[in-house]
């Protein structure tokens, strides 16, 4: 079976994390979602890039969370996840998945 790569879980977290926050109403719901995609996606990276990188791509995981919240108040919500996902998706393609 061949392998997810990272950028498609770690992107896959951020906007299903929010999408099943928005439509269940349940936010710790959707933060489960983000912890477990995010998870996934460091362990991959340290396989894939070793830890610093691994560190590097996590700490971009959250603040892409983070930062998502103020960029909404400009764009919207699904504009600021969906781009804060493809940017995290853009810098785990380039660190990690595009050798492997």
């Amino acid at each position: 079976m061949a392998k997810v790569p990272s950028a498609v879980v770690a992107a896959g977290g951020l906007v299903g994390g929010y999408g099943v926050a928005r439509w269940t109403g349940n936010r710790q719901l959707g933060g489960a979602v983000l912890a477990v995609a995010g998870a996934t996606a460091a362990e991959q990276w340290r396989q894939q890039a070793g830890g610093k990188a691994a560190g590097a791509l996590t700490a971009a995981y959250v603040a892409a969370f983070a930062g998502s919240h103020p960029l909404a108040k400009k764009v919207g919500a699904w504009p600021a996840v969906l781009g804060v996902a493809g940017a995290v998706a853009l810098a785990s393609w380039a660190v990690a998945d595009r050798n492997g």
